[in-house]
C-alpha cells in the first residue's frame, strides 16, 4: 500500500530565560566543588569497572575528568515562567513559520515532562492559550516522546482522519531538583514545537521502528518531599547503578531501531545522509556514531548548548542541524531517541521544504569557537 507524503512542516524552538555556565556553580558553591566525586552525578557517571566494558563507558571516559561531566550551559525556569510558557512560545513560533493559523489546526499533541499540575497534562490548557478548538491530547514516552509524537501524528494525517498536527514537546527538569544537588547540573529545562502535514511526493516519514524499554522501569522516580517552610514538592530519584543498566543495554537499543526503521524505510545504512540522536548526555552522539559505524560528521551534538532537556533534545537537534545546513531538503535523515521505563524509537524520514522558527537566543557558532570541550555542535 502506497501511503500520502507526510511529514514535518515547521519546527521551532523555545528556551527559558535564565542560563546557568560553569563559572555560576565555581562562585556558588565552591563547597560543592570541592567534594564533586563523592556526589550525586559522579555517582551516576562513574565506570562499573575499573575498567570501561561497553561502548557507552568508552565514550563516557574522558568526561570522567570533568566534574560537570561534559555540561557547559543550562536553561531553568525563571519564576514567571512554566512548562507551559515554553511549550506556547515554540507552538505559536512553528504555527507562524509554517504560515498555519489555529483554526486550520486538527489536534494538538502535547508531551509536556512532567506537566504542570498532578492529574492532568498541558494539552487542554496549551490549546486554550493558542485559541484552538480541535483535540488536544497528552502523549508521554518520557525522552522518547518526539518521536512517538512524530509516528503518531503522521499516521493520522496519512489515514487521512487530519491535515494539519501540530506537536509540542517540553522538559522541565529544573523543577524536580535542588540547585545544590549536582545532579541538577545535568539536567535542563527547554521545548520545541513541529508541525505534521502533506509535504511533497516522497517526502516526510518512510519507516519506523519503536520497542518498549521496560528493562529500564526501575531506573528513575519520583518521590514527594517537603521543602523547609513546609510546601510539598517532587524530587526525581536516581539510583547508583543506572549508568551502568544505560551502558549494558543502550548499543543492543539503538541497533535494533535503527536497523528496523533502515529495513521498514527499504534503505541502507549508507544511503542516509545525516542521523539526529537524542543527546542526554555529552558522549551519546560519539557512542551511537561508534556502534553504527559511521562518519560523526553525519550527526550533531547539541548538548554542551542546553544540557539535557529530555525528549526536547531530538527537536533541538533537528532545528540546528538545518539551520547549520547540515540537512537540506530530500535529504535522508534518521532520528533516534529511547527514555526510561516507555520506548526507543527509530524514524527514516525524507526531509522536506521545512520551515524553522526563530533563532533562539544562544549562537551556536560562537560557543563552538569559546566552548572548552571537544565537540559542541558537529561531533
Amino acid at each position: 500500500m502506497v501511503y500520502p507524503s507526510v511529514g514535518i512542516r515547521s519546527i521551532a524552538l523555545s528556551f527559558p530565560s535564565i542560563k546557568c555556565t560553569k563559572d555560576y556553580y565555581r562562585q556558588n558553591y565552591p563547597n560543592l566543588l570541592a567534594t564533586v566525586e563523592k556526589k550525586s552525578l559522579a555517582n551516576l557517571f562513574s565506570l562499573s569497572d575499573s575498567a570501561p566494558s561497553n561502548e557507552y563507558e568508552l565514550e563516557m571516559m574522558p568526561y570522567l575528568k570533568d566534574p560537570f561531566r561534559g555540561t557547559v550551559e543550562r536553561w531553568i525556569l525563571a519564576p514567571t515562567e512554566s512548562s507551559l510558557t515554553l511549550e506556547y512560545r515554540a507552538a505559536k513560533d512553528a504555527l507562524e513559520a509554517a504560515k498555519v493559523f489555529p483554526k486550520d489546526v486538527d489536534l494538538l499533541l502535547v508531551a509536556s515532562f512532567l506537566p504542570e499540575q498532578i492529574g492532568f497534562g498541558n494539552a487542554a490548557f496549551l490549546a486554550r492559550q493558542l485559541g484552538l478548538q480541535c483535540g488536544a491530547w497528552n502523549l508521554d514516552a518520557s525522552c522518547a516522546s518526539t518521536l512517538i509524537a512524530l509516528q503518531t501524528a503522521c499516521a493520522l494525517v496519512q489515514a487521512g482522519i487530519h491535515r494539519n498536527v501540530l506537536v509540542a514537546i517540553s522538559c522541565t527538569y529544573s523543577r524536580f531538583f535542588d540547585q545544590d544537588d549536582t545532579l541538577s547540573w545535568f539536567f535542563s529545562d527547554g521545548a520545541g514545537a513541529f508541525l505534521v502535514s502533506s509535504l511533497k511526493p516522497n517526502q516526510g516519514i518512510l519507516g519506523t521502528k519503536t520497542v518498549n524499554t521496560s528493562i529500564l522501569c526501575d531506573q528513575f522516580s519520583f518521590k514527594l518531599t517537603e521543602d523547609e517552610q513546609g510546601n510539598q514538592q517532587f524530587r526525581m530519584q536516581v539510583p547508583k547503578g543506572t549508568n551502568k543498566v544505560i551502558g549494558e543495554t543502550a548499543a543492543d537499543l539503538l541497533l535494533t531501531c535503527c536497523q528496523g526503521a533502515i529495513a521498514a524505510a527499504g534503505v541502507t545504512l549508507k544511503e542516509i545522509d545525516f542521523f539526529i540522536f537524542n543527546t542526554p548526555t555529552a558522549w551519546f552522539a560519539s557512542f551511537c556514531t561508534r556502534v553504527l559505524g559511521i562518519n560523526p560528521e553525519r550527526t550533531i551534538n547539541v548538548y554542551p548548548l542546553y544540557a539535557n532537556i529530555g525528549p526536547a533534545l531530538t527537536i533541538a537537534n533537528l532545528y540546528h542541524a538545518a539551520q547549520l545546513g547540515k540537512i537540506r531538503e530530500n535529504d535522508l535523515v534518521l532520528i533516534y531517541g529511547f527514555g526510561a521505563a516507555s520506548s526507543a524509537s527509530a524514524s527514516v524520514i525524507r526531509w522536506g521544504d521545512v520551515v524553522l522558527g526563530s533563532v533562539p537566543d544562544n549562537e551556536p557558532d560562537s560557543i563552538v569557537k569559546n566552548s572548552e570541550t571537544q565537540s559542541i555542535i558537529s561531533c
